[in-house]
């Protein structure tokens, strides 16, 4: 898989449902599809490093909805997204599939972008309320440490 394809897969399966779903209806007419795989439920290991770099272990489960899709032009689109919405699944593989296609421009300004950009402006607001309760510490150099 592509670096670019992972990049929107993953803009698409993290984006709000709502957002999506709004960004989805902004395309207009939709292309019909048939199910490769409908849009199930399950679980997946979630792997752990100690510090980030230490040996690997299994932190918890997680739920997940997939399913692919298989527009009427043959180009395939694959979700897998975090939870059990099923629509935000659909929705997911609509515009991956839609991304392999010639409306794969209006599918970057209308869903990616925005989708994005929200994506972005989330974490720089988390970054800011962590950072506002940052505590610096600091040593002062006493006379008998000098």
């Amino acid at each position: 898989m592509s670096e670019e394809r992972k990049t929107w897969m993953g803009t698409l399966a993290t984006a709000k449902p709502a957002a999506l779903k709004a960004a989805v209806d902004a395309l207009g007419a939709l292309p019909g599809f048939s199910w490769l795989r409908r849009p199930e439920v399950g679980g997946v290991m979630v792997p752990g490093r100690m510090g980030g770099t230490g040996a690997a272990f299994n932190l918890g489960e997680i739920t997940v909805t997939r399913c692919a899709l298989k527009l009427e032009s043959g180009e395939v689109g694959h979700a897998y997204v975090q939870g059990r919405d099923k629509a935000h699944a659909e929705r997911a593989a609509l515009c991956d599939a839609l991304m392999q296609t010639g409306r794969a421009d209006d599918v970057t300004r209308l869903v990616l972008t925005p989708l994005a950009a929200a994506r972005a402006e989330t974490r720089r607001a988390r970054a800011a309320r962590a950072a506002a309760t940052k505590v610096e510490f600091f040593t002062m150099v006493r006379g008998e440490d000098a």
